[in-house]
């Protein structure tokens, strides 16, 4: 299956999001990997979270709720610049569903700074039936805005 992967930088607090969506939505994807990095890695202290949603959400912050149907994966990354070894990227990716809507990442770094961090992104591109489609996008919006 082919991959289809993204990158980017995002300042601390931010939200971005990644256009998936096809006009006809036979165009599928599921999250395989989802990994971070400070800008300035084992130089200054930072403690970034950051999330992967199925839906535009309004909270920025660094809370992860594994209960909310909305959240695809996350992924931790704390450095201290003052220790020798630092820990590296926790990613969790919850949900291996098929999607065909946008998705959204949020960042907030939840130590004594503002930093930004870097995130890549692998999803694995699955072709769909006009069946698969319809079922993927109706179970996409049944779904928004409710909890498992």
């Amino acid at each position: 299956m082919p991959i289809k992967t993204f990158r980017g930088l995002m300042e601390s607090s931010t939200r971005e999001r990644i256009r998936l969506q096809t006009n006809n939505g036979k165009t599928g994807y599921r999250l395989i990997k989802f990994q971070a990095m400070p800008k300035d890695p084992m130089t200054l202290d930072q403690e970034n979270v950051l999330k992967i949603y199925k839906e535009k959400v309004t909270t920025l912050d660094g809370e992860v709720d594994f209960s909310d149907n909305q959240l695809l994966g996350a992924c931790c990354v704390k450095y201290q610049a003052d220790v020798a070894v630092s820990q590296g990227s926790a990613d969790i990716i919850m949900e291996r569903e098929i999607i065909n809507q946008d998705l959204y990442i949020t960042h907030d770094d939840v130590g004594s700074g503002n930093r930004p961090c870097n995130y890549y992104i692998e999803l694995e591109v699955i072709n769909l039936s006009s069946n698969e489609a319809e079922y993927t996008t109706l179970k996409d919006i049944r779904n928004r805005n409710t909890t498992s």
